[in-house]
């Protein structure tokens, strides 16, 4: 009986700290929301406020916002960011994580909480203006729950080496592969979507695979060792974006003087080099790993891009072009008998 009351005094603890770092953030807070935030009645939630409020923590209720609150100053020093920093932690956090931007960072969001409850009243008033006016938008990943139990799974195998047992569904729709021994080196987000690189050790080859097309993975009894001298960035070399291809191209690309300016603002590639001509268009230049992917990305420049280099990538591009033009063009109208 001791044990159980032990547990529940721990329990209730945790809940009081939580409450507290919740009551100095931004968040409204009544009875309702922390109820449902820490899965208790809202009888509890008034109990512990006024438990609160009997050991030193002066929580106070703001009619004007409806909402619970504890002074500034009562619970543990406040944080010292400027505006900028601040800034910058919940524009990642609240914007990009929070809207589901980049999928599996919801933890992200309990970070920011706590970190924000620590600031100073006057920055969080500050910040509360400013972040009105910001607002930053990203291609949204489309996460599911199964990536989510796929993330923590991988995770844990890469800090611990451990190998995994994996069925995974191809690109083409086509059946899953048989099962397969998994050594998961690293994650990466990139294209909108979670990926786990590591070796593939049926088809001997490190590869990149996307999470959301994991049908299973199960934990083994095996441990591996991590190549030494990987890396993220060494295995994707001068891919263009994921798909590392075995030969490298030096790509030469000319785009009019409409495109440009709009072309030469943006990185598109580490290994970019651009040239202005008196005329106002633009010489780019990059060294690439393959062609699959660029070859899409000179596709959506329409007519503002001309491949001067290589002839490999030109005569893509036109067969790309020559099949989309095809697929767009009206039927051919019957010939009237005469």
């Amino acid at each position: 009986m001791a044990k159980r009351s032990s547990s529940k005094n721990v329990g209730d603890l945790h809940r009081l700290l939580g409450e507290l770092v919740l009551l100095r953030g931004h968040e409204p807070c009544t009875p309702t929301t922390l109820a449902r935030k820490f899965g208790v009645s809202e009888k509890t939630i008034r109990r512990d406020i006024k438990k609160l409020s009997g050991t030193g923590f002066p929580v106070k209720f703001d009619r004007a916002t409806a909402r619970y609150r504890v002074e500034s100053g009562t619970f543990l020093p406040a944080v010292q960011l400027t505006l900028d920093e601040a800034l910058a932690l919940i524009v990642i956090c609240e914007d990009v994580a929070g809207r589901g931007q980049v999928s599996l960072l919801d933890p992200a969001l309990g970070a920011m909480t706590k970190i924000e409850s620590l600031l100073p009243q006057a920055l969080r008033d500050e910040l509360a203006t400013v972040m009105d006016f910001v607002e930053v938008r990203l291609a949204r990943s489309g996460g599911s729950g199964a990536e989510s139990g796929h993330f923590a799974t991988l995770r844990d195998a890469i800090v611990t080496q451990t190998v995994l047992r994996c069925q995974y569904r191809s690109l083409r729709g086509e059946s899953p592969e048989r099962s397969f021994e998994f050594e998961p080196y690293a994650l990466w987000y990139g294209v909108r979507a979670w990926y786990v690189i590591g070796k593939h050790r049926r088809r001997g080859e490190v590869r990149a695979l996307k999470l959301r097309r994991f049908l299973r993975i199960d934990r083994t009894a095996t441990r591996f060792t991590r190549p030494r001298d990987f890396s993220v960035e060494a295995h994707l070399g001068n891919a263009w974006q994921m798909i590392r291809g075995s030969t490298e191209y030096d790509v030469e690309l000319h785009f009019d003087a409409e495109f440009a300016e709009t072309i030469c603002e943006t990185l598109w590639h580490k290994t970019q080099r651009v040239e202005r001509l008196a005329d106002g268009s633009a010489l780019v230049k990059f060294r690439v790993a393959g062609l699959d992917e660029i070859v899409w990305w000179v596709l959506s420049m329409g007519g503002h891009c001309r491949v001067l280099a290589p002839r490999e990538l030109a005569d893509r591009v036109s067969k790309e072009a020559e099949a989309i033009r095809a697929k767009h063009s009206p039927p051919a109208k019957p010939r009237r008998k005469t």
